[in-house]
């Protein structure tokens, strides 16, 4: 077995490749991201002027071919990062996918780097005189969905918070469990790339395996195929990651990964209102969101802001559910709304938009997520589980309703 390939080895190698403007090398000219090497895979990316992007794609490809050779090495992500001056105006979109004002990327897959993909964008405003920026143009409420949609993928739900540490993650497990009880064919997308959770959750281990074209076979858990970044790096890995490497990793989990025929995806969000939100509403036709919040002032401040967010991509908020309503003890069955209760109600009846239903905090919630085993199959007949099949009954209502009643698609509209 070849030995594990070094940061010093990959930085050797990658001097050999001419900078943009073939004087020097891409490290003497400090063009490289922090480089992250786990199990055999290196992740880094390349610096470039965004508007010559697609013209130095060779450059990257020079670069992955040149990680890859190495002794030890089991593939590469390698990223155009194409960050702009402050104030320096957009280049042209391509193929609809405008270029933000943090930058945009270029990239191969981030599991085998065989081709390049296409660019990410990072949803930021361009400078234009006013007029809105991004996919979709006033007049366009009734278009069909940007983005290209997920093959065999009926319907996409966002699991979202404005903040972390809320429970989203455990609701996004659940509530998709709670979908598949009632019939529908489910997969879960952890698309919080710092932060992955699914492993744990649902008690997976092990290497999606790759398949023919570039693809690979998502897990699966309980009937439901999953895929995580978790799989891919090793638990206590950070993820040293710039916004446009993110995003690209996020559109190739969506587009790399044969799901199948599925009714529904549902994606766990990464907390908060930042690029993998407008990266998601962007790239597929969300169907709609479902925003998790606990019932205190603070948490539904961030919360108001992730349902601000997503009604501004125009993406419909299926409803937002209350977490940790109150706490049942488990020795007494005594209540207590330790956090408040009944402010995520409150909220939703204040915003208009539908109120899915409160979930109890209880030692069952904490032990079956700590154990992989969630209670919507562990424990179907606890109250926390009725509560998130009540949740996913109303969720699949208002999908259903979302789809026939000729809501606006998913689209990007920045006001200036």
């Amino acid at each position: 077995m070849s030995e594990a390939v070094t940061k010093e080895q990959v930085l050797d190698a990658l001097k050999r490749i001419p900078g943009p403007d073939g004087k020097g090398d891409i490290v003497a000219q400090g063009l490289l991201s922090e480089i992250v090497i786990t199990q055999g895979k290196v992740y880094f990316s390349i610096s470039v002027n965004p508007d010559r992007a697609k013209a130095l794609e060779g450059m990257r490809v020079d670069a992955e071919h040149a990680v890859k050779s190495l002794p030890g090495v089991e593939g590469a992500l390698v990223t155009l990062t194409a960050d702009r001056e402050p104030g320096s105006a957009p280049p042209p979109s391509q193929s609809g996918n405008g270029a933000g004002g943090n930058g945009a990327s270029a990239q191969s897959s981030p599991f085998d780097s065989s081709g390049p993909g296409q660019q990410a964008p990072t949803g930021s405003p361009g400078k234009g005189p006013g007029k809105p920026q991004g996919l979709g143009t006033p007049g366009q409420q009734n278009a069909r969905p940007k983005g290209t949609p997920v093959p065999g993928v009926k319907s996409i739900i966002a699991v979202a918070s404005g903040k972390g540490g809320v429970g989203k993650s455990t609701t996004a497990v659940n509530l998709a469990l709670g979908l598949k009880a009632l019939g529908k064919t489910v997969g879960i997308l952890d698309a919080d790339i710092y932060g992955p959770s699914m492993p744990r959750l649902l008690a997976l281990e092990g290497k999606p395996q790759e398949l023919a074209g570039n693809k690979l076979q998502p897990m699966e858990a309980f009937g439901m195929k999953v895929m995580s970044m978790g799989f891919l790096v090793d638990e206590e890995t950070p993820m040293i990651w710039r916004g446009p490497m993110v995003m690209s990793a996020l559109s190739q989990m969506l587009k790399d990964v044969e799901w199948g025929e599925l009714d529904v995806l549902v994606v766990d969000m990464p907390p908060g209102t930042g690029d993998a939100q407008l990266t998601m509403a962007q790239q597929v036709p969300l169907a709609g969101a479902v925003i998790v919040s606990t019932p205190q002032d603070l948490a539904l401040i961030d919360a108001r802001k992730g349902l601000n967010m997503f009604k501004k991509v125009d993406v419909p908020v299926l409803g937002i559910v209350e977490n940790m309503s109150t706490f049942i003890c488990p020795h007494c069955g005594g209540q207590s709304d330790i956090f408040g209760h009944g402010g995520a109600r409150h909220e939703a009846e204040r915003l208009g938009v539908p109120f899915l239903g409160e979930v109890p905090l209880t030692m069952e919630v904490r032990e079956t997520s700590d154990s992989g085993e969630p209670l919507v199959v562990s424990a179907p007949d606890s109250e926390p589980a009725k509560a998130y099949l009540e949740i996913a009954r109303k969720a699949a209502a208002e999908l259903d309703q979302a789809k026939g009643g000729g809501r606006a698609a998913p689209k990007i509209v920045m006001e200036q």
